[in-house]
């Protein structure tokens, strides 16, 4: 999955888990002792030899953003052009905020176009379960398809 960029929307506000969302991210809540929800996504990236990865994030994202840094960017070997890279709402695109998780996609067009990625897997950040991705990624290559959605 060398030529793929994975996208891992992190952006929510996640009202549902409040007051856990009270001073953070929804994937920045911790989960299983020191972990937070976006370990998770992450970690099946790592598992499925996705090396290259854009985190979008918005909401309250100091501690997303400390954990990802501290804990994460170590994994890739950046020498060899891997990432895992923080973007913050840049506005690039409109004057707006994200709108949704599809125009977060949208704001981050030119990023995930500078990269010049064949494949582009999006993912969210803040679910809970474990895949890896190559399988689906085979399954979606061989069928021709411009879109594949897992649910």
């Amino acid at each position: 999955m060398r030529d793929t960029l994975g996208v891992l929307l992190a952006g929510g506000a996640g009202e549902r888990l409040f007051p856990l969302t009270r001073d953070r991210a929804k994937p920045a809540v911790p989960f299983g002792g020191n972990y937070r929800i976006i370990d998770i996504t992450l970690s099946n990236c790592i598992n499925s030899d996705l090396r290259h990865v854009y985190i979008l994030t918005q909401y309250k994202a100091l501690s997303l953003n400390r954990h990802v840094r501290e804990g994460w960017t170590s994994v890739v070997a950046q020498e060899l052009g891997e990432f895992i890279e923080i973007l913050p709402p840049m506005q690039r695109v409109s004057t707006n905020w994200y709108m949704g998780t599809a125009d977060a996609v949208y704001q981050n067009i030119y990023s995930i176009g500078s990269e010049q990625p064949r494949y582009v897997l999006i993912l969210s950040g803040d679910h809970i379960y474990k895949m890896h991705y190559g399988k689906m990624f085979d399954e979606h290559v061989e069928s021709g398809a411009d879109v594949t959605i897992a649910t």
